[in-house]
């Protein structure tokens, strides 16, 4: 770990490192399945421009419209993409104006429609990552920071992922600010 980037000798060993390097920037390790699945992710959408242009609802809906094979890469995709938004570009969120929770919700709805639509194991993964869509959100913030020299998320943004996302990477990066807790207004499920 440090601020020294260590090169792998292949993009999967790569995107591994840096994720294992923001799981102990957390002080958090996620299971082998979610772990692996966050680096083939990392490792599909590297180098898609066009995620950026994505009207997230939209491919949602005509997901739920699709059917067979069509349905389920449809989801997959929106919940991954959202998983992308939500924890390595959390600032285009407010210049779209909607705010990250937005991507959360969306992202774990998602998958959980996924998890729902499988008959066989392969749901399992997607009902976790639903589950775990938070925690996963962490170790991408945890890695954006470590790959942006980190670069500190201002104090609104994460303000708003301490309370409208449960984060708690945005809740240890408010307490190096502050001694003050954010409280949300009345959501009971944070």
């Amino acid at each position: 770990m440090g601020d020294t980037l260590r090169i792998e000798p292949t993009a999967t060993a790569q995107w591994h490192s840096l994720v294992r390097e923001a799981e102990a920037r957390l002080g958090r390790r996620l299971d082998e399945d979610l772990e692996s699945y966050l680096v083939f992710l990392l490792m599909r959408f590297a180098g898609r421009p066009e995620l950026a242009a994505r009207v997230l609802a939209l491919d949602y809906l005509r997901g739920l419209r699709a059917g067979g094979r069509r349905r389920l890469d449809a989801l997959r995709d929106v919940g991954d993409q959202c998983l992308l938004y939500s924890g390595l570009f959390p600032r285009r969120a407010r210049r779209r104006n909607v705010r990250v929770r937005y991507f959360v919700d969306l992202g774990r709805t998602a998958y959980q429609e996924l998890g729902a639509t499988l008959q066989h194991g392969a749901a399992e993964i997607y009902l976790r990552l639903a589950e775990h869509f938070v925690a996963l959100m962490d170790v991408l913030l945890a890695l954006r920071e470590g790959a942006a020299a980190r670069e500190a998320a201002d104090a609104l943004e994460a303000v708003e992922l301490a309370l409208e996302t449960g984060s708690r990477a945005a809740r240890e990066r408010l307490a190096e600010w502050t001694d003050a807790i954010p409280v949300s207004g009345g959501d009971s499920r944070h």
